[in-house]
């Protein structure tokens, strides 16, 4: 049955707000109309959050019984998306503890709800034969249901989403090894679900009958072994196929000593996560649709889910956001191995100069003006362009002086455009990998005029990461020199400036 329309909202308690999936799932439940507390040990991490000023915040853990008495206090709905998962070999003792402590904690505040998103798990092998991994995910669980309160526990897979550590996971071993030995669990079957879809149905377990409490399993419409999401990662980032040899020999402690040595994903999170892939994951029911109605447009496949998560990573309008607009999209407080590799040169200069001096120079720059850089530098990369079948740097610039939004300079494109402060490019020279030029013209706390200067790049597979890591010596110099030249040209007094630019 679906949920009623006219239901007055509820006060919902979310732990692990700063999180991954906390911090998403809060917007969707003030969307939904309810009141949301968020517990954190540090309150500061979620100042910044566009959602920060509509929610309350109680500092605590789920380990201190005292904070959370408190922090429990008049909530119907208690949300529990906190783990201990990579803070050390006892986690599982600390999920123990917490899940205790929680339950009770709830039972006695007369907390109508308990929803946990723990992990899907094989109902054919017993829950001491599991990984320490889904043991844990599994225990936490059990004694959640046994607390006297209410409680859904909700067993996901692998979730689709940038900043999802299986997701992360998966990104990073598919970029970054054309040809890949792997284990045998490439092999092994799993049901995967959309981030959009956990939190459509996290927000609706809110609203379960009283009578409701048990796990559900919850995964999406595609059960894909963890190879054929490999090669369909590939294919959605436009990389070459890749090769994957599985190799029987690989135990879970090499397996996660290989996954530690090619991705930034932590070896005390990448350990407990590779040895939980031994298993088949996959739905033996999906009873929760009989109580929370499908999002609109049904679950979405993992192709579709994978694009969502794809789309900002790719998009030179959305590098760096400062708050994500969808839940496949990253957010600030991701780990900074989410998100996929984005390599940054940074650089900033105090100018003698007014700030509309300083704009002219830089609304001014490519074309017959160059690039206030070594020109041997631009020229042969130019060459390389055209050699390679790009452009080069024969397009020049539409007008000396005047950029407008769309315009094309020399190999790059203007894709952001703030007169008087800020003008992002998007190369579109040959490269195996995205990358943007800002430049952009601010003032300090004492008034003074700065130049701020950042290249970014996305690499595209191991071919990308080398690109950058080949140029990267040559940075001080090109880049470098741009700052130096751009300041000392608005510092040379009008004489020396471009024509200022008309409307």
């Amino acid at each position: 049955m679906g949920q009623a329309e006219a239901e007055p909202p509820l006060r919902c308690l979310v732990t692990g707000a700063t999180g991954y999936l906390g911090g998403r799932l809060v917007p969707e439940l003030l969307a939904a109309g309810h009141t949301v507390r968020c517990l954190a040990r540090r309150p500061a991490k979620l100042h910044g959050r566009s959602w920060s000023g509509r929610v309350s915040v109680a500092r605590g853990d789920v380990t201190d019984a005292d904070s959370l008495t408190e922090a429990l206090r008049d909530i119907d709905v208690a949300y529990y998306l906190v783990h201990a998962l990579g803070g050390g070999s006892d986690f599982a003792e600390t999920d123990r503890r917490a899940a205790r402590v929680f339950g009770e904690r709830a039972r006695v505040a007369g907390v109508r709800r308990i929803v946990y998103l723990g992990a899907l798990t094989p109902p054919d092998v017993p829950e001491e034969e599991l990984s320490p991994h889904l043991r844990s995910r599994a225990e936490v669980g059990r004694i959640l249901l046994e607390s006297g309160v209410p409680t859904a526990v909700l067993g996901a897979a692998v979730i689709i989403g940038s900043g999802s550590a299986s997701f992360e996971m998966l990104r990073h071993l598919t970029e970054r090894l054309p040809v890949m030995t792997t284990p045998s669990w490439v092999r092994s079957r799993v049901q995967p679900i959309a981030v959009r879809d956990v939190l459509h149905l996290l927000v609706g377990s809110a609203r379960l009958p009283e009578h409701v409490s048990r796990r559900f399993d919850i995964g999406g419409p595609d059960v894909l072994t963890y190879e054929a999401m490999m090669r369909r990662y590939a294919l959605h980032a436009g990389l070459p196929r890749r090769v994957i040899l599985p190799l029987s020999v690989l135990t879970p402690r090499l397996s996660s000593l290989w996954v530690g040595l090619v991705t930034p994903v932590p070896r005390a999170l990448a350990r407990p996560l590779v040895e939980s892939l031994r298993y088949e994951v996959v739905c033996h029911e999906q009873d929760i649709t009989c109580y929370v109605l499908p999002p609109p447009g049904g679950f979405l496949s993992f192709d579709l889910a994978l694009r969502r998560a794809l789309r900002r990573v790719g998009g030179g309008e959305a590098v760096a956001p400062a708050e994500a607009v969808a839940p496949s999209d990253p957010l600030p407080s991701d780990p900074a191995w989410a998100g996929g590799s984005l390599y940054a040169d940074r650089r900033e200069r105090v100018v003698n100069a007014p700030p509309e001096a300083l704009w002219r120079v830089v609304e001014s720059i490519g074309g017959q003006n160059g690039w206030y850089s070594s020109p041997l530098a631009w020229a042969v990369r130019g060459w390389l362009d055209t050699l390679w079948g790009g452009s080069g740097l024969r397009r020049g610039r539409p007008d000396p002086v005047r950029l407008r939004l769309g315009d094309a300079l020399d190999s790059w494109r203007v894709v952001a455009l703030e007169r008087g402060s800020l003008l992002r490019l998007r190369a579109e020279m040959r490269l195996p990998g995205e990358a943007w030029l800002e430049l952009g013209v601010a003032s300090d706390a004492a008034g003074r005029t700065v130049y701020r200067q950042r290249a970014l790049y996305h690499p595209r597979g191991l071919a990308g990461h080398l690109y950058w890591w080949a140029v990267a010596p040559f940075h001080a110099w090109v880049f470098g020199g741009m700052v130096r030249k751009i300041a000392a040209r608005a510092e040379a007094g009008p004489a020396a400036l471009p024509a200022p630019a008309h409307p």
